[in-house]
């Protein structure tokens, strides 16, 4: 019986033992379970950390910027304000600038105009009908008055007489295409000439004059051809061209009953600057 009991007691302690050692074991597996979670959560978290730092540097290094290029692109716009404001300055001068010389060229342009008109009467381009008639040392030949071809250019010459430059212009025109080899060509293509120039076609009439002195170069009506073509290239302000052609009648023919306009003219014209 007492061995019964001390085996009992035996059995009793041996299972104590074993069931600290058990409850021992088991409490250290969990602290360290601990340990390694809190350790995992410490990592995670300086990681976390560590990464919310690195964002807020950047978003501080994109501000920084931002705000650097919104106060470049303030003082490049203020820039541009000023240049702006400095270009409207010089505007401003240079169409004031424009406005005088358009002034000074509009006043320059009237004193030539007075100074021209005030010899007007005495360079005025002479009519057919009185280069016809005022020179009779000209060596035109005359032909008979009931000859077609003299009624018809003497009909040009009263129309131009009477200032009805349109009809005068067809009547030369027409005797010039019916009598082309007319020993009044000459004559014709003067009043052609004259005729454009009183309607203002100052192109035309230019060539035409230049034809009677090309064409027709032993022709009385070569002087007052040059004169002619001078004063349209006047009414083109073709003014050195205006001044040779005066120069060149001058040289050509100085004794002609024209070169006293031509003389006028030809000071007008070195009077202007």
């Amino acid at each position: 019986m007492k061995k019964l009991i001390l085996v009992l007691l035996l059995l009793a302690t041996s299972l104590g033992i074993s069931l600290a050692h058990a409850a021992l074991f088991d409490d250290t597996e969990a602290r360290k379970k601990i340990l390694e979670v809190e350790t995992t959560m410490k990592t995670q978290s300086q990681a976390s950390q560590a990464e919310i730092q690195g964002i807020k540097d950047k978003q501080s290094s994109i501000d920084q910027r931002l705000g650097q290029n919104i106060l470049d692109l303030l003082n490049e716009i203020q820039a541009l304000k000023q240049e702006i404001a400095t270009l409207k300055g010089d505007l401003e001068l240079a169409n004031h600038n424009i406005e005088n010389v358009q002034q000074r060229q509009k006043e320059l342009y009237n004193d030539t105009d007075t100074r021209l008109r005030a010899i007007e009467d005495q360079t005025k381009p002479q009519t057919p009908s009185q280069s016809l008639t005022t020179n009779p040392n000209e060596a035109t030949p005359v032909p008979e008055k009931n000859a077609l071809e003299y009624q018809q250019l003497e009909l040009a010459n009263g129309l131009s007489a009477e200032n009805k430059h349109k009809d005068a212009f067809n009547a030369y025109d027409k005797f010039i295409k019916e009598y082309p080899n007319s020993a009044y060509s000459a004559d014709a293509k003067y009043g052609l000439g004259y005729s454009q120039f009183a309607l203002k076609n100052y192109k035309s009439a230019i060539i035409t004059q230049q034809k009677i002195i090309d064409l027709h170069p032993e022709s009385p009506k070569v002087p007052l051809a040059m004169f002619n073509l001078a004063n349209n290239q006047i009414q083109l302000g073709l003014v050195p061209d205006a001044k040779k052609t005066l120069r060149t009648l001058l040289s050509q023919f100085p004794n002609h009953e024209v070169i006293p306009n031509v003389q006028r003219r030809l000071k007008a014209l070195e009077s202007i600057n």
